[in-house]
C-alpha cells in the first residue's frame, strides 16, 4: 500500500483546464490501477459529490474504456463481487470511511482489492482508522489524495457547489454560525484543489473590506473575500510542502471577489444564445426537452438533449447574440438545402419554407444526414422559441430600459410583466440604494405591485452593497422608470468595442477587473495580494506585450430597430473561429488568470472569460460558488434572510 499525493502531472502543463481535469480522472486515477491489478474489469464507487465531479468532466464511454464495468453509489446496497477489484473515488469524510471499511473488512469483503482515491486532503485520524483494521490493510492497492474537488462546468469554468453561499455568508445572521465557517473552509479547500490539479501556484489577489463600519455585521460580511483568500493561502502553503513538483514560486494570478462588485450582471437580460436559453426556457441544468416525430410517424415523443460542447452547433452559437445566432441558423439551413436535392424536393412540397417539424421528418427520410439535420432542427426550434418569448414579453423594450438605467439615459416603458418589473426594480435598487432607505423603498415597491417575497429580493440587494456605496445624483423614480434629465451613468461605455447588435452595451465589471489584473493595474486601495509580489521579480508580462489586438474584427454598433449585421464579419464565435480557438496551441498562451466570484457567477462573466482568453492570449478560468441564471439568483436573494420561506413558497 502506498499513501501519496499522485505525481504524474508536471508544472508548465499547457493542456486546457478541462482537459487536465479529465485526464487526471481517467489516467492518473482509473488507468493507474492497472499496474498492480489482476482484475481486467473493475467497479467504480463514488459518493453523491464525487459522482458529479466525474460526470461534469467525463463521459460514461471514457470511464468504460479505462476498464470500469460498473459504477456504484457508496451509500446504496451493493451486490458482492469478490472476484473484482474496486476503485473508490470519495470525499475524505468520517461517514465515507465507515462505509468503505464496512465494504472491505471481515471474512467476506465485497471486492477483491480496493484502490482508494480521496477528492481532497484526508485527516491523519481517518488514515489511522483505516490502518487500524488489520483485515482491510492487505486488501488496499492504493491510498491516494487526488486533490480534485470541483465541478468543471465549462472548458474554462468551475464551481465549488455552494448553492447557498449567498445565504450562508451574506445574510444578516450568517457571521459566526457553523454554516458560515464550514462554507468558507470547504470553499477554500475546493478552490485549492484546482491549483493542485493544474500544478499552479497563484498570486492571490482579493477585494479588501471597503470600510470599518460601525455595524459589525456589515464589516464581517465585507470581509468574506479576505477570509476566503486566507483559507486558500493556507491550503496552498500545505500543498507546497506535500505535493511533489508543486511550484514553489508563483506561476499564475488568482483574483477573489464577491457579488458586491457587480450586482447588476446576475439580473440584467444577457442577449447571447446560451444566456437566453437558460434565462427564458424551463431547462434543468443543460438539459432541454423537445418533441420529435415518433419512429412510426403517427405521433410525437419527448426527447432530452444536452446543450454542451459535444454539439458543434451549440459550441459555435452559444456566445453569439440571439439575433446573430438566428441569422446563422437560417444561413445553415439555406446552405444545407442548396447542397441537397432531396431537401430541395421536400422544401418545394411545403411551399418553400421548412418548419422544425419538416426538418425532423427529413431526419427519417435522409438517414445519412440525420445527425446534421437533428442538431440543426433542434437549434432552429430553440431559436424560434426564444424569439417568440422576446416578442411576447416585449423584451427588447425591457432590455433597452435596463441598459438605459445602467448607462444613465432616460427611458420609460409601460405594461411590463411582474417578473421583468421585479428585475428592473432590482437594477434600480442596486444603482440607487439610498432611494430604498426607510419607508421610501416599500412605497415604491407597493406602487409597482410587487409581492411580499419580491420585496424581500429587492431589499436583500442591500446585503450585497458595499458599505461605502456612493449616493446617486439621479433624480426621482416613477413607475415609468424615468431618470433625471441630467445623465448620470453608473457604468462607462467601452470604447473601441462597439457591437453590431442593439442591447450589447452592457458588460460585467469582471471584464475590466480581469484586464486590469492582466496589466498589473488593480487599484491598490481596493485589492490586496497575499504574496505582495513585485511584477519584475515574478516575470509578469509587460503591459505592451499584453495589449494585443482583439480576436475579432470591430463592427459599428447599430442602435436602430433591426437586429441586422454586416455580412462576412467575424465576432470570434463563428464555426471557423471556434475551431481555431479549440485547436490553438496552449504553449503560446501566457500565464493563466483565475477569477473566483463568491455568491454566484453569471453566464455573461463566463462569456467574458472566453473572450478575454483570446484577447489577452492567456487562459482565463472563471470559478464560483455556483453558476446562476437570473431566476435562480433572485430565488437565492429571497432565501437570504427569511428562515421560514422554502423554495416552494417562492414565485419567480
Amino acid at each position: 500500500m502506498s499513501f501519496d499525493s499522485d505525481t504524474s502531472s508536471q508544472g508548465g502543463d499547457h493542456r486546457s483546464f478541462l482537459q487536465i481535469t479529465r485526464d487526471r480522472l481517467l489516467f492518473e486515477m482509473l488507468r493507474s490501477t492497472r499496474k498492480n491489478s489482476k482484475s481486467t474489469w473493475k467497479v467504480l464507487i463514488m459518493d453523491k459529490f464525487t459522482v458529479k465531479i466525474m460526470s461534469y468532466a467525463c463521459k460514461m464511454a471514457d470511464i468504460t474504456e479505462e476498464g470500469v464495468s460498473l459504477v456504484e453509489d457508496l451509500y446504496k446496497r451493493r451486490q458482492p463481487l469478490p472476484s473484482l477489484d474496486a476503485i473508490y473515488f470519495i470525499q475524505p469524510t468520517k461517514e465515507n470511511i465507515v462505509m468503505f471499511l464496512s465494504d472491505m473488512s471481515g471474512r467476506s469483503p465485497l471486492y477483491k482489492k480496493a484502490y482508494v482515491f480521496f477528492s481532497s486532503p484526508v485527516h491523519k485520524e481517518l488514515v489511522a482508522q483505516i490502518k487500524k483494521d488489520s483485515s482491510v490493510l492487505p486488501r488496499i492497492g492504493a491510498l491516494s489524495e487526488m486533490n480534485l474537488e470541483y465541478f468543471a462546468i465549462d472548458s474554462q469554468g468551475f464551481t465549488t457547489d455552494h448553492e447557498r453561499a449567498l445565504e450562508e455568508l451574506f445574510s444578516e445572521n450568517a457571521e459566526g454560525s457553523h454554516k458560515y465557517n464550514a462554507c468558507l473552509n470547504t470553499m477554500a479547500t475546493r478552490i485549492s484543489t484546482v491549483f493542485a490539479s493544474l500544478r499552479e501556484f497563484p498570486r492571490v489577489h482579493y477585494r479588501v473590506a471597503k470600510t470599518i463600519d460601525a455595524s459589525t455585521m456589515t464589516t464581517l460580511r465585507d470581509l468574506v473575500p479576505t477570509k476566503l483568500a486566507a483559507g486558500v493561502w493556507n491550503c496552498l502553503a500545505k500543498y507546497k510542502m506535500t505535493i511533489p513538483e508543486f511550484p514553489q514560486t508563483e506561476t499564475c494570478e488568482l483574483l477573489i471577489v464577491d457579488r458586491s462588485i457587480d450586482q447588476i450582471a446576475p439580473i440584467i437580460h444577457e442577449w447571447t444564445y446560451d444566456a437566453m436559453c437558460h434565462d427564458l426556457l424551463c431547462m434543468d441544468g443543460n438539459k432541454y426537452v423537445h418533441e420529435v416525430p415518433s419512429k412510426n410517424g403517427s405521433a410525437t415523443e419527448k426527447k432530452e438533449v444536452l446543450l454542451e460542447d459535444h454539439d458543434p452547433v451549440w459550441l459555435e452559437l452559444r456566445h453569439a447574440h440571439i439575433a446573430d445566432a438566428s441569422e446563422r441558423l437560417h444561413d445553415k439551413m439555406t446552405h444545407f438545402v442548396s447542397k441537397n436535392k432531396a431537401a430541395q424536393l421536400h422544401q418545394a412540397r411545403n411551399g418553400g419554407e421548412l418548419s422544425t417539424r419538416d426538418l425532423q421528418k427529413m431526419v427519417q427520410a435522409l438517414p445519412q444526414y440525420s445527425d446534421q439535420i437533428d442538431k440543426l432542427s433542434l437549434h432552429v426550434e430553440i431559436a424560434g422559441k426564444l424569439n417568440n418569448i422576446i416578442r411576447e414579453q416585449c423584451l427588447r423594450d425591457v432590455g433597452q430600459l435596463e441598459q438605459d438605467l445602467v448607462f444613465g439615459d432616460a427611458g420609460t416603458k409601460e405594461g411590463v410583466s411582474r417578473e421583468n418589473k421585479l428585475r428592473l426594480l432590482m437594477i434600480y435598487a442596486a444603482l440607487n440604494p439610498e432611494k430604498f432607505e426607510s419607508d421610501k423603498g416599500a412605497k415604491l415597491m407597493q406602487l409597482a405591485g410587487l409581492s411580499d417575497d419580491d420585496m424581500i429580493a429587492v431589499n436583500n440587494m442591500r446585503c450585497l452593497c458595499g458599505p461605502d456605496t456612493k449616493k446617486s445624483t439621479g433624480g426621482g423614480f416613477t413607475l415609468k422608470f424615468d431618470v433625471h434629465k441630467k445623465k448620470h451613468a453608473h457604468r462607462k461605455e467601452r470604447t473601441g468595442e462597439e457591437s453590431a447588435w442593439a442591447l450589447s452595451r452592457f458588460y460585467p465589471v469582471l471584464e475590466e477587473l480581469i484586464e486590469k489584473l492582466s496589466k498589473g493595474e488593480l487599484p491598490k486601495d481596493e485589492y490586496n495580494c497575499m504574496n505582495d509580489p513585485s511584477p519584475s521579480a515574478h516575470g509578469l508580462p509587460t503591459t505592451s506585450s499584453l495589449r494585443t489586438s482583439p480576436a475579432h474584427s470591430m463592427r459599428s454598433r447599430r442602435t436602430g430597430g433591426t437586429w441586422a449585421r454586416p455580412r462576412g464579419s467575424d465576432d470570434g464565435y463563428s464555426s471557423d473561429s471556434v475551431l481555431k480557438h479549440a485547436s490553438s496551441d496552449f504553449k503560446k498562451l501566457g500565464q493563466r488568470i483565475f477569477v473566483f466570484v463568491i455568491g454566484g457567477a453569471t453566464r455573461s462573466e463566463l462569456r467574458v472569460a472566453h473572450k478575454l482568453s483570446s484577447k489577452l492570449k492567456r487562459e482565463v478560468i472563471l470559478g464560483s460558488s455556483s453558476l446562476d441564471d437570473p431566476p435562480q439568483f433572485i430565488t437565492k436573494l429571497k432565501l437570504m434572510s427569511v428562515d421560514e420561506l422554502t423554495l416552494d413558497d417562492l414565485q419567480i
